[in-house]
């Protein structure tokens, strides 16, 4: 087997700065009791203006106020370690979270479907980058010495035992995993690297040492096999997002809302699912006295979806037709509704022009703009009357109406006949007589033709049986 470690050396620092708006300002994560405030982490424009890492909060207010904060949060670390999980479910059916900061994959059973392992890297590399994360890769024959070799290496490839000893014997022995206590004492004895300790006698480090450390040792050689636990998408996904500043306008929450939707669509292709429904929360400022109660918005779609733009564009489509009662403090979006994701038919050799918009996403986006009472399909009833043939339909997936006639019918049927104001038109085919619905009062009976306008418009009229009146309008081809 062969693992691939992905190491996340700035995990809480990406995390923040790739949902906000202004990534290139100075920016510091905060740390430590509210008496001693202290930098946990800075970016590179942070660190352009002096500050560091472990600096007090005091002293980098005395070099310079023009840097923003945030407040450090493990548990929001944490759920970017399992975001990054599910996006690394694509790729490996094996993802374990047994390190902080760190993706272990076992890549070996996924090289015949992405390719030889340069290839399988580069497209990692190129996915972790574009979604704003830093990162260092290893791969090696067992998962704790990939961990490893990622502290001194980063794009190593080791892809048997054999090259895996020569490796790790050059390790310093504080980089290899071990307890503080033993590596401290194991410098003190003079013993630097890796290959210095594995030539003490076995018996000599089991007297000195606890069996932990023999224990880790062999495990990083590969000589003892190791367990891990490994990472099973969730059923459902929810990700929040605290505003710096209270918004009461719909453009200022789009930058967020763009990027829950991009973690989402994330999330659903590691889990080779889809979403048909997810509701956004937005969270009020507390008034005086009681709190605000969320204003909800649900997003739901006819069939399962999961392209990023386009579920923003559906999203966007329903805040925008909200009424924002109250600034909002924080954004929360929860999707529980995932099913299976079947991708839509195309052919082989498609002439659609690349501008264009699949259907299926053309409807999605008319219903959140127009309401979902304003796009339907067409169904069939079993009626000979035109007007009685077809209903509108809200069904997923139905047959279409025009392809399984037998005889032509217009697109478009008018809501009432009217009568034709063109007296010169000209009768192409007919007459078609239609006899039906004495049954329910509404009996009819009569003659249709397919006439044709002096502009070249084609038509759909008729005449009622036994009247000699003119023609009147039922519907228009296309």
């Amino acid at each position: 087997m062969l693992w691939a470690c992905v190491l996340l050396p700035q995990l809480a620092l990406d995390g923040v700065m790739r949902r906000r708006a202004e990534p290139e300002r100075p920016l510091v994560l905060l740390s430590g009791p509210t008496q001693r405030r202290v930098l946990q982490t800075v970016n590179s424009a942070a660190r352009e203006l002096g500050l560091r890492p472990g600096q007090s909060l005091t002293a980098a207010h005395a070099m310079t106020r023009d840097f923003d904060t945030v407040e450090y949060d493990p548990a929001e670390t944490e759920r970017w370690q399992r975001l990054l999980a599910a996006w690394a479910y694509r790729f490996s059916s094996q993802v374990s979270l047994k390190y902080p900061r760190v993706l272990l994959m076992e890549v070996e059973s996924s090289l015949g479907l992405f390719g030889p392992w340069p290839v399988f890297e580069a497209r990692l590399r190129q996915e972790l980058t574009a979604m704003g994360f830093s990162h260092r890769i290893v791969v090696a024959p067992n998962p704790v010495a990939a961990r490893m070799l990622t502290n001194a290496h980063d794009g190593l490839a080791v892809t048997c035992n054999e090259r895996l000893g020569p490796m790790l014997e050059q390790m310093p022995v504080n980089r290899i995993g071990l307890p503080e206590e033993a590596a401290t004492a194991l410098i003190r004895m003079g013993l630097h690297r890796l290959h210095q300790v594995l030539a003490l006698p076995r018996d000599t480090l089991a007297r000195r040492f606890p069996k932990t450390v023999l224990e880790h040792l062999d495990t990083l050689l590969g000589r003892r096999p190791v367990a891990l636990d490994c990472y099973v998408p969730p059923d459902h996904f929810e990700t929040r997002i605290e505003l710096n500043f209270d918004v009461e306008s719909h453009q200022a929450l789009l930058f967020p809302l763009k990027r829950m939707i991009a973690d989402l669509a994330l999330f659903l292709g590691g889990r080779d699912s889809g979403v048909q429904r997810f509701v956004i929360h937005l969270e009020h400022v507390p008034s005086v006295g009681s709190v605000a109660p969320d204003t909800l918005i649900p997003v739901g779609l006819l069939s399962a979806e999961r392209e990023a733009n386009m579920l923003f564009e559906l999203a966007r489509g329903r805040l925008e037709q909200v009424q924002v009662p109250s600034p909002v403090r924080a954004l929360r979006l929860l999707a529980r509704d995932l099913p299976a994701f079947v991708p839509s038919h195309r052919e082989l050799f498609d002439d659609r022009p690349q501008q264009s918009m699949p259907w299926e996403q053309l409807r999605e986006r008319l219903r959140a703009r127009l309401g979902d009472d304003a796009v339907s399909g067409l169904g069939f009833h079993a009626d000979h009357r035109p007007e009685c043939a077809w209903l509108p339909s809200t069904a997923q997936k139905s047959k279409p109406v025009l392809a399984t006639l037998r005889v032509p019918r217009p697109g478009w049927l008018l809501r009432e006949p009217e009568p034709l104001a063109d007296s010169s038109v000209r009768v192409l085919a007919g007459p078609e007589r239609i006899e039906s619905g004495w049954w329910d009062g509404a009996d009819v009976r009569r003659d249709y033709f397919l006439v044709e306008t002096r502009s070249g418009q084609r038509g759909w009229a008729y005449r009622n049986v036994n009247d000699d009146s003119g023609l009147l309008l039922h519907g228009w081809f296309a």
